[in-house]
């Protein structure tokens, strides 16, 4: 039986923060979404990650799934005109989806790190168990 995940205050300040998983500084992005290459302060390399799409799918599936209840709430509530339905929830969506992608990304690094995860592999492909 494996041991349930504890997601711990300082787990969630490092992806609010970008905090690198190895030294703790604020070096994990260069742009809003994107991994800088690696770490200026002690060198390690956020590209052997595979961090991908993965946190993608969940949120906009999830934030999709909020934003059209609230959606069809505010449709049977008030019936505004579709174009106020446009200027309210595109602005939402895309600032959710794009907030939470760069912590959840930034999360995702750090549980990699910790554990220290790396790609699957079917026994015997490894050169090691070949010997």
């Amino acid at each position: 039986m494996t041991e349930p995940v504890h997601i711990s205050p300082e787990f969630i300040a490092a992806g609010l923060k970008g905090l690198c998983p190895r030294c703790g500084a604020p070096t994990l992005f260069a742009g809003v979404a994107r991994f800088a290459p690696a770490c200026p302060n002690c060198g390690l390399e956020f590209a052997k990650f595979n961090v991908d799409d993965g946190p993608a799918a969940f949120l906009t599936l999830g934030i999709g799934t909020i934003i059209s209840i609230a959606a069809i709430t505010l449709e049977l509530t008030v019936s505004p005109p579709f174009w106020v339905h446009f200027l309210i929830w595109t602005p939402v969506a895309l600032l959710s989806v794009i907030g939470s992608l760069r912590v959840a990304k930034a999360m995702l690094i750090l549980a990699e790190y910790r554990n220290d995860a790396r790609e699957g592999r079917i026994r015997g492909d490894a050169p090691e168990d070949r010997r």
